[in-house]
């Protein structure tokens, strides 16, 4: 199981690629070190589906495929509207989503209106091919303000996702519970919760005080997610990520890339949650309020403490800024050479050659779908 565990923390995400299994079925281009040609990279990999078409265009290899599922959801889209101005086809997006049957086959995409939603919204296991698109030029934002102490934490998210093939674009995601007093237990507010493989999240903004992104299970994909910014708010001390590798044949883990790290307290890169926590930086830029020691022993389990354990994976590649030196880094901290890091650094990460395509443009394409 992996999961993003964030700790008094503002979760503005960058690229992120997430997973529970690393597969190393074909090879790919390694994401570029200049930030300026990130775009071109990303649009290259990923799969331009083809309405008219019974396949989708090769692009790698002339070989590999999306896999069968989705290349037939993707030949039955639907398209309903929620709108809080009563245009629509719905005024809440619960009402959306509970339109959908269960065992759907086809994507549906709830186009949603500017507004803020005020809502609690699951979408389980049953609805696969789920894509929440918000309005580009007035973005929506869905607030709840659950915390661990009334709902539990795994509940409190304002969006909980377990289906597979979900897909959300120009969305706001908000916890709107307060500033935690600094109580161990109960105060724990997720605002997205993502527990469904093949995941991913395009321009949206993930806000909260604590435990913010739960990225629980499965392959997931983060692009430009507010301007690829992390941002910690702790007052104290912050952590960015709790990965939870438990054991060593477990390949899950998380990249950032092309991120930007901000702060406004002492705040560490990541931290343990089980044993043997997998969390890779690359071409990142750290504030100077990254603690030199990079990575924090706190409330680690015992048999990940100490300096020298071998099975910790807490790799950097190539980040810059005044947080990124790492002449202080702890000693299981890893500098990872142009070999090491390339197993993190294209789609095969997450396998994303047999899933990810583009967001839908519902601007240019409402009249064909």
């Amino acid at each position: 199981m992996a999961l993003i565990k964030v700790i008094m923390l503002l979760f503005l995400a960058g690229i992120i690629m997430a997973l529970e299994v690393i597969t190393t079925s074909a090879k790919q281009s390694s994401i570029p070190s200049e930030q300026s040609k990130l775009d071109d990279w990303i649009d290259h990999n990923m799969r331009a589906y083809e309405k008219d078409k019974t396949v989708l265009s090769e692009i790698i290899n002339n070989e590999l495929t999306l896999d069968k599922a989705l290349t037939a959801a993707e030949h039955a889209v639907r398209v309903v509207k929620v709108s809080q101005d009563g245009k629509g086809d719905f005024n809440t997006i619960t009402d959306a989503v509970n339109s959908i049957p269960s065992g759907n086959t086809g994507r549906v995409v709830v186009w949603i209106s500017g507004g803020v939603y005020r809502e609690h919204i699951m979408i389980d296991r049953t609805k696969p091919f789920v894509t929440l698109y918000g309005d580009e030029d007035n973005v929506p934002v869905i607030t709840f303000d659950g915390t661990a102490e009334k709902f539990g934490t795994w509940n409190s998210a304002t969006v909980a996702v377990e289906s597979d093939y979900f897909v959300a674009a120009n969305i706001q995601f908000v916890n709107s519970s307060p500033l935690p007093k600094g109580k161990l237990n109960g105060e724990q507010a997720v605002a997205m919760r993502i527990s469904g493989d093949k995941a991913a999240f395009h321009n949206c903004k993930f806000v909260g005080f604590q435990d913010t992104l739960c990225d629980d299970k499965g392959r997931h994909f983060f692009r430009d997610c507010y301007n690829t910014t992390i941002k910690s708010v702790a007052t104290l001390t912050g952590v960015i990520t709790a990965q939870a590798r438990a054991k060593v044949s477990e390949k899950s883990g998380f990249t950032f890339v092309h991120c930007n790290i901000i702060a406004s307290g002492d705040t560490y890169l990541g931290r343990a949650w089980k044993d043997m926590p997998r969390v890779i930086f690359a071409y990142t830029y750290m504030g100077n309020n990254i603690d030199a020691n990079g990575w924090s022993n706190g409330m680690w389990p015992i048999e990940a403490q100490g300096d020298n354990n071998k099975d910790v994976f807490y790799g950097e590649y190539k980040c810059m800024g005044p947080g990124a030196s790492t002449s202080k880094r702890v000693k299981y901290a890893k500098i990872l050479s142009d070999e090491e890091i390339k197993p993190f650094m294209s789609m095969t990460f997450i396998q994303g050659n047999k899933w990810l395509i583009q967001p839908p443009n519902l601007k240019r394409s409402t009249q064909k779908l």
